[in-house]
């Protein structure tokens, strides 16, 4: 009798020993998967936070480069009316081309002001203000009522402060996209003046 006991109590310990040990298997099992489960999500949400920076990084590139463009075109085309309405050579044609390049920047610089950094978004509404000022100025001259520093050559030099000030903002805007400079550290791109005057026409447009 106390034989079949112990071999009743053995068999009693070996099933519950089975019974736990699977119990405990599924358990371990169903944590090992949400944790891989887990791991997976933040490994996933780790990616989505890379590519939205890396897009993010992309579209203020994409907005620095048509602001940069918008500036300079801006610019030439300005500097050369200046130099029509000193010779009083000035045509709607001549006037038409300042307004679309006026356009193509206010455009330009709406899109970027909208996605630009802390930084650069100060830099820009300034550059804004500026440039608006200038073409005042140089509207100013042309309908004969300029400003009593605004003359030619006054306006000559509002040409080359814009052009420094260019150079601060994007200054700004290589600093926001991890841009460096050369080996010497010094800007990649150095300053361009206003050229002296030429001696048969306008100020030709050039790249700057």
């Amino acid at each position: 009798m106390g034989s079949a006991l112990i071999g009743l109590a053995a068999a009693v310990v070996g099933v519950t020993g089975t019974l736990l040990a699977s119990v405990l298997s599924q358990r371990l099992l169903a944590r090992v998967q949400s944790e891989q489960f887990d791991r997976q999500q933040q490994s996933a949400e780790a990616q989505w936070r890379r590519e939205q920076q890396v897009a993010e990084l992309g579209r203020r590139r994409e907005g620095y480069m048509q602001v940069n463009a918008s500036f300079r075109r801006y610019r030439t085309h300005l500097m050369d009316f200046l130099w029509t309405v000193h010779k009083g050579a000035v045509t709607p044609e001549a006037r038409e081309r300042v307004e679309e390049a006026r356009r193509d920047h206010h455009s330009a610089f709406a899109e970027a002001q909208l996605i630009a950094s802390t930084v650069v978004l100060a830099e820009l509404d300034g550059m804004t203000a500026a440039l608006s000022e200038v073409y005042r100025r140089v509207m100013s001259l042309e309908e004969g009522t300029p400003d009593p520093d605004g003359s030619f050559e006054g306006l000559r030099a509002d040409f080359d402060r814009l052009w420094e000030r260019w150079e601060r903002m994007r200054a700004e805007m290589r600093a926001d996209l991890g841009a460096g400079n050369d080996p010497d550290g010094q800007q990649l791109i150095g300053p361009r003046r206003l050229p002296p005057r030429p001696s048969d026409g306008p100020e030709t447009a050039q790249a700057v």
